[in-house]
């Protein structure tokens, strides 16, 4: 039973290249194996990078990823791969950040997403970025994503 769930998974378990791009990474799914019982899970990535397009300059944030699963959950090393494959790519931290929401959402299906980009300052102004799916479902524990505004050295 378990080799039939785990078999269409391409990257877990196997040497997997770094995708050359976001648009290239394969996100891939399992079934959640809790279906009907609503439960939130999170994802943090503290060292996430990007470049500027503009400038081609590093841009670095913390992500904090939330989702009450629906059918699907997303298999945690395609997640990985999907997003260091941005350490390449040039996006303005919005298009980062809502685009690795509205990708996941689209790949997993979930009941309810969030996403909050704390987005280490470059020129002087840190900009956080939130996104979430619509009102967060009833009946489910959802702690504060826990990342203290930027407020430099004072």
């Amino acid at each position: 039973m378990t080799e039939t769930i785990y078999s269409g998974l391409t990257q877990l378990g196997q040497k997997t290249e770094q995708p050359a791009s976001p648009e290239a990474a394969v996100l891939e799914k399992v079934p959640n194996p809790e279906p009907g019982t609503p439960y939130l899970v999170r994802f943090t990535a503290p060292e996430f990078t990007s470049l500027c397009p503009l400038t081609g300059q590093p841009d670095f944030a913390h992500l904090v990823i939330d989702y009450v699963p629906g059918p699907y959950l997303v298999e945690s090393k395609s997640l990985k791969l999907y997003l260091t494959s941005f350490r390449n790519h040039g996006a303005f931290h919005e298009a980062c950040t809502v685009g690795i929401a509205k990708r996941l959402v689209k790949e997993i299906e979930p009941q309810w997403l969030r996403i909050g980009g704390y987005w280490y300052p470059r020129g002087g102004i840190p900009i956080d970025v939130f996104y979430q799916t619509g009102e967060a479902p009833g009946g489910v524990w959802i702690p504060d994503q826990g990342v203290e505004p930027y407020r430099g050295r004072g």
